[in-house]
């Protein structure tokens, strides 16, 4: 594998393979004629394959590349090997966290999730940066010297050792930082809904104060349309019960009940009515 292919492999963000270029309508066509007429041969094994180039003479364009690359992988095989390959990388089916015990790491904490581990964290954070400290001093140190060497292999230097111990500390720091998402998950639900009870009894107590606020503005008005019926019942019983000559009596009935302008030919009409 040359620089640039490696190079692509460790890309966080990575081309898309190059052959999805020969995912063309014509080579699809191909590959389902070819498929059709290796069913009369024995295309079961590998060594009796028929180049694809004699099968397909009487089509035009016949790729140099073997067309049952095209085929979508078997998801039987798949879940039947448990992982799949992709960019250079192995992934599970069923995702899960990897232990300490499998990644070959020794676990600082224990393993039962019913003991405090905050002591024991602590701990592995102390002697991370202690670890750190250690790890900074050891690289203002000068190399060994030949007498140092052991039949002529190299000591084991310091700065390794300390970076040996950082890499299986924070390793410890991240797997104990796992365990506890299902109980920060929790946490953070029921923060959730705490905040969302918190709204919705907020909404509530706007709502009870709004109808408060309307109940009193209906019981002014009804208190007011109940003063203007007595005073006009009042008006009505006075005009009943006053017993006047007619001139009189028309004319306060005037100032009573219309207070409008009078015209001449109003005031011609209450002349006939008195005459």
């Amino acid at each position: 594998m040359d620089v640039d292919a490696e190079g692509e492999l460790r890309n966080p963000f990575p081309s898309p393979p190059s052959i999805y270029t020969n995912y063309t309508s014509h080579n699809l066509r191909l590959l389902s004629i070819l498929k059709s007429r290796q069913t009369v041969t024995d295309a079961s094994d590998d060594t009796a394959l028929v180049n694809q180039q004699d099968i397909l003479s009487d089509q035009k364009d016949v790729p140099s590349s073997d067309l049952r690359s095209l085929e979508p992988p078997r998801v039987d095989w798949i879940l039947e090997e448990g992982h799949y390959d992709v960019f250079g990388d192995k992934w599970h089916v069923d995702e899960r966290f990897q232990s300490l015990a499998e990644a070959g790491v020794k676990q600082l904490y224990p393993s039962d999730a019913s003991v405090d581990r905050r002591a024991h964290l602590q701990a592995v954070l102390r002697t991370l940066l202690d670890s750190y400290l250690k790890l900074l001093s050891a690289t203002g140190q000068p190399p060994p010297t030949t007498s140092a060497y052991v039949d002529g292999v190299e000591p084991t230097k310091d700065w390794q050792h300390h970076l040996g111990w950082l890499h299986t500390l924070s390793l410890n720091l991240m797997a104990a930082a796992n365990d506890m998402r299902p109980a920060q998950a929790r946490a953070n639900v029921e923060g959730l809904l705490r905040r969302q009870l918190d709204l919705r009894r907020e909404e509530t107590k706007k709502l009870h104060a709004r109808c408060d606020a309307l109940e009193q503005t209906l019981a002014t008005l009804q208190k007011q349309s109940s003063h203007t019926l007595s005073s006009n019942g009042a008006a009505a019983a006075v005009l009943e019960s006053t017993e006047l000559d007619p001139m009189t009596s028309a004319g306060h009935a005037i100032m009573i009940l219309d207070n409008s302008p009078l015209s001449k030919e109003d005031v011609y009409a209450w002349a006939d009515g008195v005459d």
